[in-house]
C-alpha cells in the first residue's frame, strides 16, 4: 500500500512539475512572439508610410508622440501619435491621414498670383504656435482645448476664429517679417514662364527686384554634420521660407542647389549652410564651380549657422562655436538681414609625392588652416573610428572627448617628434630655421581647435595683427599635444614662426598626419605648396559684447596702437575693404 501510495504522490509531483515548466514556457515565449509579430508589423507599416510620403505633396513625417498638444486637422480629435507636414502644419492621425492628403492642400513653391497682382493668405486651421498671438485682438492663440485658430503658412500670422471678420488687410499677404528673405512663389511662377519666351522682361523683373533691396536667402543643411540637428532644422525653416529655398545635402549636391541662383536677381542670394566646416568648404567649391561656368554675377554671400564639432570659420564670422537649437530659427533669420558682407582669402594646397612623377599633384582647397603633426594626428585617429561606428559620433561632446582622449594618448607616444629633422619650411621662398617641433600650423583665419586663438596665444606679446582678406598666412609650430592643450586653456604661446604670401613645405623622410581643414590622411615624403586660389563673400555677425569684452578690447588698444582683428576678426575693416 505505501508504495502505491509513493508512486501516486511521484505521479503526481511529475505532473505538477511538467505542468509549471509548461506554463513557464508560454510566459517566456508568448511576449517574445507577441514582440516579433508588433515589431514587423511596425517595420510593414513604417515602409508603407515611407512610400506613401514619398508620393504625397505635403513633407510628412510620423512621429510617435508629438511634443505639444495637437490635434488632428481632419476629425479635430486629440492624437498623441500621427504624422505632420513641416512645410504647413497640418497634422494628422494614422486614420485620417490619405484623406488629409487629399483635402488639405500644401505649401504652393510656384503659382500664380492674384488677379490684382497681390499673393492671398494660405490658412491652416489649429495646431498654431506657442505663445504666438492674433493679429486683430492682440490675445493668445491656440490657448483653448480643442482645434482652434488658423495661421497663415507664409506670413506666420495667427487670428483667432471669432476674429477672422474683423482682419483688416483681409486675403492680402506681405509674406510677414521675413518677407525679404523669401522666395514668393508667384515670383517663380512669372520667371519660370518669361525666362525663355520674353528674356526683355525677364531681365526687367530681376532689376526691379534687385531695386527693393530684396535679398533671398537658401539654406542648405548636412543632416550628417555634428549633433544631427541638420534634420530638424530643414523642417523648421521650410514652416517659415519657401519649401524649394530649403535642401538637404544628403540628397543633393550644393553645385545643382545653387543653380537656383540664376533665377535670382544677380548678387542678392544669400546662403546659410547648416553643418561644420567640412559643409562649408564644400559649399564654397560649389560656389568656385559657378565661377568657371561663366555665373559670375550670380555668386551668393555665405553664412553659417555651426553644427560641426570644431566650427572654427563660423567662430571667426561671428556666428558662435556651435548651435544646439538656444535661439529659435527666426532669430537666426533676423540676425543674418543684420549681418554685414565681408571677403574671405580661399588657398590651394598642393601635394605633390616624392617619386611619383607620372600622377597629377593632389590639390585641395583651404578656408581654415593646414597642420602637420599631433593636431592632424588626433583628426586622423578620430576621422578613422568614426568611419567605422558613425553612429557612436553623434554628439558635439562625444567628438570633443573623443579628440581629448587620442590627445592624452599622444603625449605618451609622442609620434611626430623631432619633426624639424624631416621637414623643411620656406616663407615666401625664404628657408626658415626650424626648433624642436612636433608640428606646425598654417592658419587663415584666428581660431584653430575648436575656439582657440592660436596666432595671439595668451595675448601677452606683441604680435603683428591678422585679417581675413590680407592675402597672408600666419604659420606657428607646437612641441606636442600637451603645448596644444596648453595654449587652448592660455597657458602657453605658439612658436610664432612668420606671416607669408605663400608657404612651400618638404617632407623629406617618413610618413606623417597631415589635415586641411578638419580632413586628414596619411602622407609620405611630397611638397607641400599652398597658394592664394581666389576670394569668397561671406557674412559677418556683430554680436554684442558684454561689459567683459569691452574691458579686454580698452586693455587691448591701451597695449597697442593697432587692435586685434574682429572676423579673425575683421568685421567693418573687412566690409570696407
Amino acid at each position: 500500500m505505501c508504495g502505491k501510495g509513493d508512486e501516486a504522490q511521484d505521479d503526481c509531483g511529475s505532473r505538477e512539475e511538467w505542468t509549471l515548466l509548461f506554463w513557464t514556457s508560454v510566459a517566456v515565449v508568448v511576449p517574445v512572439i507577441i514582440t516579433l509579430w508588433c515589431s514587423a508589423q511596425r517595420s510593414k507599416r513604417k515602409s508603407h508610410m515611407k512610400d506613401f510620403f514619398r508620393k504625397s505633396k505635403h513633407g510628412w513625417h510620423y512621429t510617435d508622440l508629438f511634443n505639444k498638444p495637437t490635434y488632428c486637422c481632419v476629425c479635430s480629435q486629440h492624437i498623441l501619435q500621427g504624422a505632420f507636414c513641416d512645410c504647413c502644419g497640418v497634422c494628422a492621425d494614422e486614420q485620417c491621414l490619405r484623406r488629409a492628403d487629399r483635402s488639405l492642400s500644401c505649401k504652393e513653391i510656384m503659382a500664380p498670383s492674384s488677379p490684382e497682382g497681390a499673393m492671398e493668405h494660405r490658412w491652416v486651421r489649429g495646431n498654431v504656435p506657442l505663445a504666438s498671438y492674433c493679429a486683430v485682438c492682440k490675445q493668445q492663440c491656440g490657448t483653448q482645448p480643442k482645434l482652434c485658430d488658423i495661421r497663415c503658412v507664409w506670413c506666420q500670422t495667427t487670428v483667432h476664429d471669432d476674429c477672422m471678420e474683423s482682419l483688416t488687410d483681409g486675403d492680402v499677404c506681405d509674406l510677414g517679417e521675413f518677407h525679404n528673405l523669401i522666395i514668393p512663389p508667384h515670383y517663380l511662377y512669372r520667371v519660370n514662364k518669361l525666362r525663355r519666351r520674353h528674356p526683355d522682361e525677364y531681365s526687367k523683373v530681376l532689376k526691379s527686384r534687385l531695386a527693393s533691396g530684396w535679398t533671398p536667402v537658401l539654406v542648405l543643411a548636412n543632416t550628417r554634420s555634428g549633433n544631427n540637428m541638420g534634420e530638424v532644422l530643414l523642417g523648421e525653416f521650410r514652416t517659415l521660407l519657401n519649401p524649394v529655398q530649403v535642401f538637404d545635402l544628403s540628397q543633393l549636391t550644393p553645385s545643382k542647389a545653387l543653380q537656383l541662383c540664376t533665377l535670382l536677381p544677380p548678387g542678392s542670394v544669400q546662403v546659410l549652410v547648416c553643418g561644420g566646416d567640412g559643409t562649408v568648404g564644400w559649399v564654397l567649391d560649389a560656389i568656385d564651380a559657378m565661377k568657371l561656368k561663366g555665373q559670375d554675377q550670380f555668386i551668393p554671400r555665405v553664412t553659417i549657422l555651426p553644427l560641426g564639432t570644431g566650427n572654427d570659420l563660423s567662430n571667426t564670422l561671428g556666428w558662435g562655436a556651435g548651435y544646439a537649437g538656444e535661439i529659435p530659427v527666426e532669430q537666426v533669420l533676423r540676425n543674418i538681414l543684420d549681418a554685414e558682407v565681408v571677403k574671405m582669402d580661399r588657398w590651394k594646397v598642393q601635394v605633390a609625392s616624392k617619386g611619383v612623377y607620372f600622377r597629377k599633384p593632389k590639390v585641395l582647397s583651404m578656408n581654415n588652416y593646414f597642420s602637420v603633426g599631433p593636431d592632424a594626428l588626433m583628426a586622423l585617429s578620430f576621422h578613422a573610428h568614426r568611419e567605422k561606428t558613425p553612429s557612436f559620433f553623434s554628439s558635439r561632446i562625444i567628438n570633443k572627448a573623443v579628440y581629448f582622449l587620442y590627445g592624452t594618448r599622444d603625449c605618451l607616444v609622442q609620434e611626430c617628434k623631432d619633426l624639424d629633422k624631416r621637414i623643411e619650411l620656406e616663407l615666401d621662398g625664404e628657408r626658415v630655421k626650424l626648433p624642436s617641433l612636433e608640428g606646425i600650423i598654417v592658419c587663415n583665419i584666428g581660431y584653430w581647435g575648436g575656439g582657440c586663438r592660436l596666432w595671439e596665444g595668451m595675448g601677452d606679446e606683441p604680435c603683428p595683427p591678422t585679417r581675413l582678406d590680407d592675402g597672408l598666412l600666419e604659420v606657428v609650430g607646437v612641441f606636442g599635444s600637451f603645448h596644444c592643450a596648453q595654449i587652448q586653456v592660455k597657458l602657453a604661446n605658439p612658436v610664432r614662426l612668420g606671416q607669408a604670401h605663400t608657404v612651400r613645405l618638404v617632407l623629406k623622410s617618413s610618413t606623417m598626419p597631415m589635415q586641411v581643414d578638419g580632413e586628414p590622411w596619411a602622407q609620405g615624403p611630397c611638397t607641400i605648396t599652398i597658394t592664394h586660389k581666389t576670394q569668397a563673400f561671406m557674412l559677418y555677425h556683430s554680436a554684442e559684447q558684454t561689459d567683459d569684452d569691452d574691458d579686454e578690447t580698452s586693455a587691448s588698444e591701451t597695449e597697442s596702437p593697432t587692435p586685434h582683428d574682429s572676423p579673425r576678426a575683421a568685421g567693418p575693416a573687412s566690409a570696407q575693404a
